[in-house]
């Protein structure tokens, strides 16, 4: 197949290169534009990549700066306030998948997907991790006729910080949104002070303090598995490997309460895994995303619609790919 370049708007950071190294794993012969402010930065990590070109972006232009170029797909690794990424997707009629804005900042994007909702598909990427706890969480539910309880306890190494882009993200939602949107007794609820704080068990069993996050992984899990209660909650440490005098991972503690297929008490905790942290596992997720996307995976390229990751990453190939690029989802003691 043979494809125009994808567009890599803030791809010289650690999540556009883990991205693309999936992507090539995958799909060698893939080319990429690795957009951004600083031309000799965005060159640079093209030229590590290989088969790639560094551009600037102008996210002023209409055309991004980018004349009559012509991209296959749009991917935002940073939080384009502007939407310049999406309005440009439109334009020319491409998918877009951004995965930076939180909660409290879809409804300017899902405004411009309803004014031209026949255009191309758009990705809310904001999920943990682009999908990685929808997906595992939801893989997971099929063993339940009910769920009633979804609580993720997502656990950042203080090693894992990432670069100075996804930094400045997190300091703007820690800014914007200190409470955290949850789902209890069917309502939804914004949790803060007190009622924010938990303390849940890393994957080696060690208590660790964390508080309440607006993840849209509430919203999604509750809609998609009718959860009355839905709570996610982040926490930064050290984490279960590097505890054991490893290097540093990240862990995502998935917990679920409700009923069999045969109608008894059933509660599961499982922990999803990544070796090489945070951007490795987003980066995975990002990739899969863009093959499914562009039908890169031989199956026909999804249409025109908003979607949540997890309504277009197969749980099955999803954990074969994850367990391929060393992480795992497994069963932990309840």
């Amino acid at each position: 197949m043979s494809l125009h370049p994808i567009l890599f708007m803030g791809g010289s950071g650690a999540i556009g290169h883990r991205t693309a190294q999936a992507l090539r794993t995958a799909h060698p012969g893939i080319s990429l534009l690795i957009g951004g402010r600083d031309l000799a930065k965005a060159q640079q990590a093209a030229e590590q990549l290989g088969g790639a070109q560094g551009i600037v972006i102008d996210p002023a232009a209409d055309d991004l700066g980018l004349g009559d170029r012509q991209v296959s797909a749009v991917v935002v690794l940073y939080m384009d306030h502007s939407l310049a990424g999406l309005r440009y997707a439109q334009k020319g009629g491409v998918p877009h998948l951004s995965i930076s804005s939180g909660v409290f900042e879809i409804a300017p994007q899902i405004a411009t997907y309803m004014h031209k909702p026949d255009i191309a598909p758009i990705v809310l990427g904001y999920e943990w991790m682009v999908g990685a706890t929808t997906v595992a969480t939801l893989s997971i539910a099929n063993a339940f006729s009910r769920v009633q309880d979804i609580v993720i306890n997502a656990l950042v190494d203080e090693q894992d910080t990432g670069g100075p882009t996804v930094a400045k993200d997190f300091e703007h939602l820690s800014k914007m949104l200190p409470a955290a949107l949850s789902r209890r007794d069917q309502a939804y609820i914004w949790r803060d002070g007190q009622d924010a704080k938990v303390t849940f068990n890393a994957v080696d069993g060690t208590p660790i303090e964390g508080s309440g996050f607006s993840s849209i992984d509430v919203a999604g899990l509750a809609a998609a598995t009718g959860a009355p209660n839905v709570q996610f909650n982040l926490a930064i440490g050290v984490s279960s490997t590097r505890r054991r005098g490893q290097p540093m991972s990240t862990e995502i503690i998935i917990e679920l309460t409700g009923e069999d297929l045969q109608g008894k008490h059933l509660r599961t905790r499982h922990a999803v895994i990544h070796p090489s942290g945070a951007a490795a596992l987003t980066g995975l997720s990002v990739a899969m995303l863009l093959e499914r996307l562009l039908g890169l995976d031989g199956q026909p390229a999804p249409l025109p619609g908003l979607y949540f990751p997890y309504q277009l990453l197969d749980a099955d190939q999803y954990l074969k790919r994850l367990a391929q690029d060393g992480g795992e989802l497994c069963e932990l003691p309840t």
